[in-house]
């Protein structure tokens, strides 16, 4: 490690005075203008997982659905997943380093982590379309070139067209192609398959109008749109020609508001649906003949792709055991409709996209969706086999449904769920004797998979929203001095601090019909989040104003108490 010329470079990426900066579930996020010693930063950083995980990691420079003034990064693991958590603790140790104090800090890294420093290193670099992002690229690649790693700069591409490409290169191409022509190839060549064995009944030729957000997916889907063609036309819509990314558009608005993106004209029962920044969250919507929005979130994207692989098994005559994965927040009606009608279990979780997976990981075929459209389907190795198996061996309707369910796999941007890997492939680099796999919420796969299963099925975009109807919910934020008064148990599902609470909520929710409401802390502010649902609005309404008085009350509200009225 040639420290001086470490010294030397990192004075021409210097850390401003004060900041300090922790790296999350979403990497590093903070304004454009404050990244650039991070950027270099985890360069370094990137070479060192290298050297120790003897693979290929990946380095993505976004900020998602922040706003375009904003950017950030985040390290992809050598199986297309998140940072190990040891090396998030050192990512934001070495962001927060003093000038004085990197040489340090890189070689306690080192040490800690066992990294051999003449190994060789490779890392790929990948960047969404915001103004800030092609120099952040630069200073990352300046990082990795001083401590002598070999890299190759991907350019633009989509945050999960990253984690595929360091996947593929881990995996000896066997996943497929780590170039954007394999990932447009693999994807397609499934879809189309699919799609070819919809019946033409109905909506022969298929159209969707997408909304981009100005970012990166608009580019892709337009490089892409020609390998899919013959299965669906798409429409894009704030392709970043004009407009600012994640203004007044994407999929955060579009679920946040409740309204269709702006610069988007849609008619009556026209599918839409909406990307974020990145392309790693997707939410559809519609308009009915009376003009009405209707939002089509995650628990019903989870609700049609589970209801489909489940109609799927049931026709092989394989009983997998699948489970769908859902939070708090997920709607009680898409839960009622998940166990009663389609008879497959749900599991709750605590909020945020690890534990969804992390949980998801436990069954043969796991289902998870956040409400605010990021998800995927984790198929386990054994079930890959077997439907391969069956796809080849079974008779008639039964191979046709195997077929289906192995392209449904293929079309699905999967990495490994249950640590099945090519046995060449450096696996040490774990936590706990698992392997933590990332198959990213991936928004051109969803978009594919959803649009694949409502042709097979003949469904319309109507149909689709009426498997069942949502019960109305309001969420209200309440500002406390303090967040860590309140803490949860059961998924966050039940107040345990501070005394008193849980039992005003019982209390409050007896009151209304089909009603629930929780509360739990923000992870980022001070502020408590309050949900409840109930049989109308006006009741949901009520409900969420009495448990945020509650709250106030007796969690250390300030400010001006909470008023009722939306």
């Amino acid at each position: 490690m040639d420290l001086g010329a470490i010294t030397k470079y990192s004075a021409l990426h210097a850390k401003p005075n004060g900041l300090i900066l922790q790296y999350g579930t979403a990497g590093f996020r903070t304004k454009a203008e404050h990244l650039d010693h991070v950027m270099f930063r985890m360069g370094l950083l990137a070479v060192l997982r290298s050297k120790q995980t003897k693979s290929t990691i990946g380095v993505m420079v976004t900020a998602s659905h922040n706003p375009e003034e904003d950017n950030g990064v985040k390290l992809v693991d050598p199986l297309g997943e998140m940072l190990a958590p040891s090396w998030e603790e050192h990512a934001t140790c070495l962001a927060n380093a003093e000038e004085q104090d990197m040489q340090r800090v890189l070689i306690d890294i080192s040490e800690k982590e066992a990294v051999n420093l003449q190994q060789d290193a490779f890392v790929v670099i990948g960047r969404d379309t915001r103004p800030s992002s092609e120099k952040l690229s630069q200073s990352v690649i300046d990082g990795v070139t001083v401590l002598g790693g070999q890299f190759h700069d991907y350019g633009l591409l989509t945050t999960p067209q990253l984690h595929y490409m360091v996947y593929c290169r881990n995996t000896g191409g066997r996943y497929g192609k780590a170039t954007i022509e394999g990932y447009y190839q693999k994807l397609s060549k499934a879809f189309v398959e699919l799609t070819k064995q919809a019946s033409c009944s109905g909506d022969e030729y298929r159209s969707l109008k997408v909304d981009c957000a100005n970012g990166i997916g608009a580019l892709k889907l337009r490089e892409m749109e020609h390998y899919f063609s013959q299965g669906l036309s798409v429409q894009l819509f704030n392709d970043g020609s004009k407009g600012k990314l994640n203004h007044l558009c994407g999929a955060d608005f579009v679920k946040s508001h409740q309204k269709p993106p702006q610069g988007m004209e849609i008619k009556s029962n026209e599918r839409c649906c909406s990307f974020d920044g990145d392309a790693d969250r997707i939410v559809y919507y519609y308009h009915d003949a009376d003009g009405h929005f209707h939002l089509i979130d995650g628990d019903k994207i989870a609700t049609l792709i589970s209801s489909f692989l489940k109609e799927l098994l049931v026709e092989i005559g394989e009983s997998l055991n699948i489970g769908v994965v859902q939070t708090a927040y997920a709607n009680g009606s898409s839960t009622r409709y998940l166990e009663e009608v389609m008879k497959v279990p749900v599991y709750c979780t605590k909020t945020g996209v690890k534990h969804l997976h992390h949980k998801a990981q436990e069954f043969d075929i796991g289902v998870y969706f956040e409400a605010n459209g990021h998800g995927t389907a984790l198929f386990s190795t054994a079930v890959e086999m077997k439907i391969k198996q069956s796809a080849e061996q079974l008779e008639d309707k039964k191979r046709k449904a195997a077929k289906m369910l192995e392209n449904i796999i293929d079309l699905f941007n999967q990495v490994r769920t249950d640590g099945a890997v090519d046995s060449w492939l450096p696996l040490h680099y774990s936590e706990d004797g698992q392997n933590r796999v990332w198959a990213a919420g991936d928004a051109i796969s969803d978009m594919l998979v959803i649009e694949a299963i409502l042709a097979l099925k003949g469904l319309t975009v109507q149909q689709w929203d009426a498997l069942y109807t949502d019960l109305p919910n309001r969420q209200l934020k309440v500002q406390v001095a303090d967040r860590r008064v309140i803490s949860t148990t059961d998924a966050e599902r039940q107040a345990v601090t501070p005394p008193g609470l849980q039992e005003a909520i019982n209390d409050l929710v007896k009151k209304y019909k089909l009603s629930r409401a929780f509360v739990r802390p923000s992870g980022t502010e001070d502020v408590v989040r309050v949900y409840a649902e109930a049989d109308s609005q006006e009741s949901a309404d009520h409900l969420a104003h009495e448990v945020s008085l509650a709250v106030f009350q007796l969690a250390g509200g300030i400010g001006e108490r909470p008023q009722p009225g939306f």
